[in-house]
């Protein structure tokens, strides 16, 4: 067989899917697995969403769309954008694409050229330097540290920026922290940004889960009367309205780009399928009482976990926006957080995600999900080893 491409052979494998198959085994054998490894919502999709979806299937609405996405959808988007994230983008901004990853990937094939560096966060999601490296680029990691409530340090970022630096990822609400940022610390990233002329590219998947109530969004700071013109907006509806397996997400670039983006999109994936961009309207413009059920639903099953931690002593960062808590078993990991997560899995089929697939930094740490059942998140936690 031929060899591999350097790039597809240096895109590491994923921790947390490591253990999600694993725990798939498990369940295959027979046994319960009380699993926490993925940021899967339990709620059930809105009826009329479903409904949507399921018309258009039934109408034969199963031809291509334009690259760019559905004019409705994206119309809808582009309204969501101003009245939630206060901003102001037009239609050529605003690009539909098969779940928020892909929009990660074009946001990054757009910034960076093989060779490139991007500043990437550590401990961050695992699929950021994995996307990284897929486009052949170089994901430089900056450090998140707990005694500061692993908000980045802006000069730790400014020491790791080189000639080959293009862009930095900033991710608010954070997966896997639950870390959210506010104003100061967006507007201090984006200035140093601006100062070394970098992209940047904001992950707000997570926006409607910020627990203070005062979520910023980074994409609409980047205002073209402050000089605008360098942030990549990756969004998705996936943990919103719990669609993770329709797929739709969408990327907001600065204006100009729509003639790139539509010839990007035609040479990965042409397009999103229709059937899930008419439930993506559907659920954009119809009610929104499922997202409130949900923000409720995770909220509660958060103060369940953090029970059942406080209950044995167990360290954990309060998160601030998302559904995960950032637990540190170091008291037990011996140093081999992975290592730890399998054994775990085996001896109480309890799932949880390896805190050092998430960067070297996450050594000693795992990731809870607690988007699921209150009762199996508390069961679930309740099993950690005690901190002595």
């Amino acid at each position: 067989m031929p060899q591999l491409s350097t790039t597809v052979a240096s895109v590491p494998a994923s921790g947390i899917r490591r253990i999600y198959d694993l725990a798939r085994g498990l369940e295959a054998q027979g046994q319960e697995v009380l699993d926490l490894c993925v940021g899967e919502p339990s709620l059930a999709v809105a009826p009329h969403v479903l409904a949507a979806g399921a018309r258009a299937w039934t109408e034969d609405a199963t031809q291509y769309t334009p690259n760019s996405g559905l004019t409705p959808l994206r119309e809808a988007l582009v309204t969501k954008l101003r009245d939630f994230n206060g901003a102001d983008v037009g239609l050529d901004q605003v690009h539909v694409t098969p779940g928020g990853m892909q929009a990660l990937q074009q946001a990054m094939a757009f910034a960076l050229s093989p060779g490139d560096e991007i500043l990437v966060p550590d401990p961050g999601y695992s699929n950021f330097p994995m996307t990284a490296r897929l486009v052949g680029c170089v994901p430089v990691a900056y450090p998140l540290h707990p005694e500061r409530a692993f908000v980045p340090d802006i000069a730790d970022l400014e020491a790791l920026v080189t000639p080959r630096t293009r862009a930095l990822l900033v991710n608010s609400p954070s997966n896997p922290l639950g870390v959210t940022y506010d104003r100061a610390t967006l507007q201090a990233l984006l200035d140093l940004a601006r100062r070394h002329d970098l992209w940047v590219i904001s992950d707000e998947v997570y926006e409607y889960l910020d627990w203070s109530g005062e979520f910023c969004s980074l994409t609409a700071l980047d205002s073209p009367a402050d000089g605008g013109g360098r942030v990549l907006g990756v969004f998705s509806l996936s943990k919103t309205y719990a669609l993770t397996g329709a797929r739709v997400g969408y990327l907001v670039t600065p204006p100009g780009l729509d003639e790139r983006f539509r010839a990007a999109q035609e040479a990965s994936v042409s397009c999103v399928n229709a059937p899930a961009q008419v439930a993506a309207l559907a659920a954009v413009t119809g009610p929104q009482d499922a997202v409130e059920d949900a923000r409720a639903h995770y909220a509660s099953t958060l103060a369940a976990g953090r029970a059942a931690l406080d209950a044995r002593g167990v360290r954990y960062l309060v998160p601030g926006g998302a559904f995960y808590l950032w637990i540190d078993v170091s008291h037990v990991s011996g140093g081999d957080v992975a290592a730890w997560c399998e054994d775990f899995l085996r001896t109480e089929h309890v799932a949880v995600a390896p805190g050092s697939t998430f960067g070297s930094l996450g050594e000693g740490w795992v990731r809870a999900c607690c988007a699921g059942d209150r009762d199996t998140v508390a069961r679930a936690l309740a099993r950690v080893p005690a901190r002595p």
